[in-house]
C-alpha cells in the first residue's frame, strides 16, 4: 500500500471520509474483500465476488451531460442520451453523499499503454472488490509515477445509492451512469457491476483520442515475431478473443486499443473474460490465468471453492478479470507499431460470404461502418433463420462520436501505413445454419496463417458477386471449393437468393449513414443489387 496521501483529496467533494485506502497491494485487497464478506476464496486462490442483480451494463442508463462545447461533438440518439445538467447535479449530490462518512478506496491507473496518449484515471469507491477490479483491468502505475499522479478524470462508484426521484428526472431507472467531460468526472449508482467501470473508460478514450485523430478501437491485437501488428475486430462468437490467441505471436491486448502516431497501444493492463462454460483444453490460456489475483464474479462454487464453469443459474454472464501479466505469452509494453494486417471477423450464419476476402481501403471502411456478424434465431428443432446483427464499428455501444469519424480515421491510416485489411468468415458455408456447416476451425485458423505469413498476397483472386469481393482461388491449407462459397451450395440458385438476401439486409443498415459520408460515399463500396 502507498503510505502516502493521494493528491487531490481536498478536491473531491466528499465530506467526512474515514480511512483512505490508497492504491492497496493484492494481497490488501483480498484481505479486506475477506474481511468485509464481499469475497470467498476458490481452490485456485482466486477471489469470488457477486455483482447483486445487475450481471451486465445497463445501457440504457447511461447518459452525457448535455452541455456546450462537448455536445456538439457527441451523435445523441439511442447509445448517447443527453441528460441536463441540473439533473447530473443532483445525481453528483446522492453520488458524494453516499461516499461521504465512510472508509473509501482509491486507485489511480492509466488508460492507455502509449506515453503519448495514455490517460490518468482514478476510481473512487466503497467496495474493495471494485477496487481490485480496476487495479486488475487498467495500467498500475509505479510507487514512483503516484508520487505525481494528478488524475485528468474521475469515477465516482456509488453502487450503493440509486435515484429516488428517476421519473421526475425523466430517467429510464433508478441506476445512473452519467459522464461530465467538461468536468472530467463520471458517476455510478445502483449498479454494482464491474464492467461499467471498464468500459466508462473506454467510452471516453473513444471520445477524447478520435478529437486528436488518433483512432480508438474495440479490438483485439497481437505481434510477430518479425513486429508485424495484428488487429482482429469482431463481435461476440465470431472467434476474436481465440483467433488472436496465438502461441507464435505476443498478445498485446484482448479487448481495447488505440492507434497514435507511435503504433497501436493496449488501453488496459488486464482482461475480462466470459467464462461460462470454459474448458482448460480449448481455452487453457484463460483458465490458466484464474489464479491468485485474479476476481471472478458471479461464479458457483461447492462449499470447498471449486468453481462449476457450467453453472449459469446467477448469469450467463460469468467472468473473470485479470492482470494481462498472468497471459505467459504478451507484449510487456502493451504497445507495438503500426499494423501490417486488419482482419475483420464475422460469423455469417446465412451462409453465403467466403472465408476470406481481401478489401480495399473503401470497402474496409464500409465493413468497419456495418460491423457486421449473424446469429442464429434459436437453437430448438426446425428454427433456422438466422438473425443479423450490426453494430458500427464493430463496438456502437460505446461510441461517443459518430461513426463515420472513426471509420474516417481508419481510412486514413490504412493509406498511411498500407495496411492489407481482409474479411473473414468464422460462420456457416454450403448453406445457412441448419442447413450448412460452420466453418472448419482449420480453414479459419489456414486463413489467419496465409493472412499472417503474407501468402493470400501471392495467390490470384476472383470476385464475389454482388458483393464484389475479392476472395483467393488457392490458399495453402483451405480447401479449394470453400473459397467461393458459391460452390459449396447443392442448389446455387438458392445461394444467389440468400446472397441477394443478406445484400438487403446490408443496404438497409446503411441507410442511416445516408448524408454523412462527406468527401466519401460510404455505401458504393458495399454489396450491389
Amino acid at each position: 500500500m502507498s503510505t502516502r496521501t493521494p493528491n487531490g483529496l481536498d478536491r473531491l467533494g466528499l465530506k467526512n471520509i474515514g480511512e483512505v485506502y490508497y492504491n492497496l497491494s493484492y494481497d490488501e485487497l483480498q484481505a479486506h474483500e475477506i474481511n468485509q464478506g464481499e469475497c470467498k476464496i476458490s481452490t485456485s486462490g482466486t477471489a469470488m465476488c457477486d455483482t447483486g442483480i445487475f450481471t451486465g451494463r445497463s445501457p440504457k442508463d447511461k447518459y452525457f451531460v448535455d452541455q456546450p462545447p462537448s455536445n456538439k461533438n457527441i451523435a445523441w440518439g439511442d447509445v448517447n442520451r443527453p441528460i441536463k445538467k441540473e439533473i447530473y447535479e443532483e445525481l453528483l449530490d446522492i453520488t458524494l453523499n453516499q461516499l461521504s462518512g465512510k472508509n473509501i478506496y482509491i486507485t489511480d491507473v492509466y488508460a492507455g499503454a502509449s506515453p503519448a496518449s495514455r490517460r490518468s484515471i482514478r476510481f473512487i469507491t466503497e467496495v474493495a472488490w471494485q477496487a481490485h477490479f480496476v487495479k486488475n483491468m487498467f495500467i498500475r502505475p509505479t510507487e514512483e509515477e503516484l508520487e505525481t499522479f494528478e488524475p485528468d478524470f474521475t469515477m465516482y462508484n456509488a453502487c450503493k445509492a440509486v435515484d429516488e426521484k428517476y421519473k421526475e428526472h425523466g430517467l429510464n431507472s433508478d441506476v445512473y451512469v452519467v459522464f461530465n467531460i467538461e468536468d472530467n468526472i463520471s458517476i455510478i449508482g445502483g449498479t454494482w457491476y464491474g464492467g461499467e467501470m471498464k468500459k466508462g473508460v473506454f467510452s471516453m478514450m473513444n471520445y477524447w483520442l478520435p478529437l486528436e485523430g488518433k483512432l480508438s478501437m474495440h479490438c483485439s491485437a497481437n505481434v510477430g515475431k518479425d513486429n508485424d501488428v495484428c488487429l482482429f475486430f469482431g463481435l461476440s462468437g465470431t472467434g476474436k478473443t481465440t483467433l488472436s490467441t496465438d502461441p507464435n505471436r505476443a498478445l498485446i491486448g484482448d479487448d481495447e486499443h488505440g492507434w497514435d502516431d507511435n503504433g497501436v497501444f493496449n488501453f488496459e493492463g488486464g482482461c475480462y473474460a466470459k467464462v461460462i462454460n470454459l474448458d482448460p483444453k480449448s481455452e487453457p490460456e484463460i483458465h490458466g490465468a484464474i489464479v491468485k489475483d485474479a476476481l471472478l464474479e458471479n461464479v458457483v462454487a461447492d462449499a470447498t471453492g471449486h468453481v462449476d464453469y457450467t453453472d449459469g443459474s446467477k448469469t450467463e454472464n460469468t467472468r473473470v478479470s485479470y492482470p494481462i501479466e498472468h497471459i505467459e505469452n504478451h507484449k510487456d509494453d502493451l504497445q507495438a507499431g503500426h499494423p501490417k494486417n486488419i482482419i475483420f471477423l464475422s460469423a455469417d450464419a446465412f451462409g453465403v460470404l467466403p472465408p476470406v476476402s481481401k478489401l480495399t481501403k473503401e470497402q474496409a471502411m464500409y465493413y468497419f461502418l456495418s460491423g457486421y456478424t449473424a446469429k442464429v434465431a434459436g437453437t430448438e428443432r426446425g428454427i433456422t433463420e438466422p438473425v443479423a446483427t450490426f453494430s458500427a464499428c464493430f463496438g456502437e455501444a460505446f461510441l461517443p462520436l459518430h461513426p463515420t469519424v472513426y471509420a474516417k480515421l481508419l481510412g486514413e491510416k490504412i493509406d498511411e501505413h498500407g495496411v492489407n485489411v481482409y474479411l473473414v468468415n468464422t460462420g456457416w458455408t454450403g448453406g445457412p445454419y441448419g442447413t450448412g456447416k460452420r466453418m472448419s476451425i482449420k480453414n479459419t485458423r489456414a486463413c489467419i496463417n496465409g493472412i499472417l505469413s503474407g501468402s493470400i498476397l501471392e495467390t490470384e483472386f476472383d470476385t464475389l458477386d454482388t458483393f464484389n469481393l475479392a476472395i483467393p482461388k488457392t490458399l495453402e491449407g483451405v480447401d479449394t471449393e470453400v473459397l467461393n462459397p458459391r460452390n459449396t451450395w447443392a442448389d446455387k440458385a438458392e445461394y444467389d437468393a440468400m446472397l441477394a438476401k443478406l445484400a438487403g439486409m446490408f443496404q438497409k443498415n446503411f441507410h442511416r449513414y445516408d448524408n454523412n459520408g462527406g468527401e466519401f460515399d460510404f455505401a458504393s463500396a458495399g454489396p450491389q443489387i
